[in-house]
């Protein structure tokens, strides 16, 4: 990107911030605190102090607990980090935080910022042997987790110990607790570190061990600006956060809600009923979500926007795995045309965003490229290809990764980065993700993409949802396996999805196995975990 170009950009996202009101005209003693609180813990530690200073008594976070101000955010992480920096927490540090989706999450995040940590987010599905890798393999020095983790964490050593952030009624001598902190620290905040923190996303692991993905601090208002220019976020609304907060996406919204003084609405676990009445009670401006979420939302309530308080929801913001066709149409009759839909990945941050508009024309796509953000897409040889034709998606912006903590990185040509999908643009530019280019299955010579299959039986009125995938094969080398989701009630057989697929698509495309399963394994964020369904299990078809 020229130097025109990136100055343009940044001049374009200023103004989104300001018409969002992410920045504003603020009394000067009001941006005089905000800045100083920047310059001493960076964007994320001083986050804040900054909207405390702005916002104040406004109420920044609800969960299951009750409500937090700003003010209370702030105090609350100065006085954890104060204990911790007693406790012996030094700038550079690991923190681990394997912490569902409350007030204790920010305790922890902000304060490990505060100190200068490097802030591990740990996936709360992790079991016992995975947290034990994880935590040797980053550098982990202090754990921050609930209670329901004490178990896994048995004998996993750490220098500087455990605290809990949620601490149950019925475990009252499990250890030390951040309520602990927060009752006994001081609330002013701490010196600055003498380094800045940093922050390490894990990757979803749906094919293999996860890996720790380093990122550095966000610069200038591009990156913020850039989202604020496709989608209609507001200061002071009411933010419905689903997606955990551990995954990018719940983080980044989360903490874009707080930088516009809304209020950030949370629960420790995703349920349908209560999301909808949270929805109506608090009168949910935004909401942040991954696809299944959705799925299950119209499982209970087919027309949600007839209860009085959903007309105040402008946004769904989904992102974290595919949409789909299918459940896109369902949605946006549901709910009207509010859905954003987003594209990115770990590494590469965010790529582009898909509006109302252009889900209404193709409710396929995942949108255009967002400003500041190139997508190209290549072939083998690092080409361009033309419009319409699949090849490898490769993104370039300010924000994506700094590589993994084992010192590997993902592919780089011409300066943009692979997503390690494949897919297409339309003749507006608009993105269309065709599978990932693992899961490529090459039967007997002819190549299919499992998500075509899937999206082709996801339309289907007694098919709720389905997994394709190549398993190992002694004639053709690979042949496909489809697992499938039936809607309650419906009796759709083997044969049937086999003739569903053999109607519509070519004939090497009809799966030989055909699996009927209660619901496909998923991660936190809603992707198919592809590597547990167990491919010796299918029935073999005729």
């Amino acid at each position: 990107m020229s130097a025109l170009s990136h100055t343009r950009d940044e001049a374009i996202g200023a103004v989104r911030c300001l018409q969002a009101g992410l920045i504003g005209f603020d009394r000067p003693d009001k941006v005089i605190a905000g800045l100083a609180a920047i310059r001493r813990f960076g964007a994320l530690g001083g986050l804040p102090a900054l909207a405390a200073a702005r916002h104040a008594d406004r109420v920044a976070v609800i969960d299951e607990r009750g409500p937090l101000t700003f003010n209370d955010l702030e105090r609350r992480s100065n006085a954890v980090a104060d204990g911790w920096r007693t406790a012996g927490l030094r700038p550079g540090d690991g923190v681990g935080i394997l912490v569902r989706n409350h007030r204790g999450f920010f305790d922890a995040l902000f304060a490990a910022a505060k100190c200068g940590a490097r802030i591990v987010l740990l996936n709360t599905d992790f079991a016992g042997p995975q947290l034990r890798d994880v935590v040797a393999a980053e550098g982990i020095a202090m754990l921050v987790h609930d209670d329901e983790y004490t178990v896994a964490l048995t004998g996993i050593p750490l220098r500087l110990g455990r605290w809990r952030a949620w601490a149950d009624a019925d475990v009252p001598d499990g250890g030390p607790t951040l309520e602990d902190l927060v009752a006994a620290g001081t609330t002013w905040p701490p010196p600055p570190p003498s380094r800045a923190a940093s922050l390490v996303i894990l990757t979803s692991g749906t094919t293999g061990t996860p890996r720790g993905a380093v990122r550095d601090e966000p610069r200038g208002f591009g990156i913020a600006g850039g989202l604020l220019d496709r989608v209609p976020f507001r200061g002071r609304g009411v933010t419905e956060c689903c997606a955990p907060m551990f995954h990018a996406l719940g983080l980044a919204q989360a903490l874009l809600a707080l930088g516009l003084g809304s209020t950030v609405v949370i629960r420790r676990r995703f349920d349908a009923r209560a999301t909808l009445d949270s929805m109506v009670r608090h009168r949910v401006t935004a909401l942040v979500v991954v696809p299944v979420m959705l799925q299950k939302i119209l499982e209970i309530a087919p027309e949600p926007r007839q209860a009085p308080g959903v007309r105040d929801l402008r946004i769904i913001f989904v992102a974290g795995s595919q949409l789909g066709e299918a459940l896109c149409r369902r949605v946006s009759d549901a709910f009207g045309p509010v859905v954003y839909n987003l594209y990115g990945s770990t590494e590469v941050a965010y790529a582009t965003i898909a509006t109302p508009d252009d889900l209404m024309a193709e409710p396929g796509c995942v949108g255009r490229p967002v400003r500041g953000v190139t997508v190209k897409i290549l072939d083998g040889e690092g080409r361009e290809v033309p419009t319409g034709t699949t090849g490898r998606v490769f993104v370039g912006s300010g924000v994506q990764f700094q590589g993994y903590t084992d010192g590997d990185t993902k592919e780089v040509v011409g300066g943009l980065m692979s997503s390690g999908d494949l897919g297409h643009f339309d003749h507006r530019r608009r993105l269309f993700i065709d599978g990932r280019e693992d899961d490529l299955v090459v039967s007997g010579g002819e190549k299919m993409l499992p998500s075509e299959i899937e999206e082709l039986l996801a339309r289907h009125p007694d098919i709720v949802e389905a997994a394709a995938l190549g398993v190992p094969d002694d004639t053709f080398g690979q042949r496909l396996a489809v697992y499938v989701v039936r809607r309650p009630g419906s009796a759709i057989s083997e044969d049937g999805v086999r003739q569903h697929v053999r109607d519509n698509l070519a004939r090497f495309k009809v799966p030989r196995d055909v699996v009927f399963l209660d619901e496909l394994p998923r991660n936190p964020t809603g992707k198919v975990l592809k590597r547990a369904l167990d491919p010796a299990s299918p029935a073999r078809g005729q």
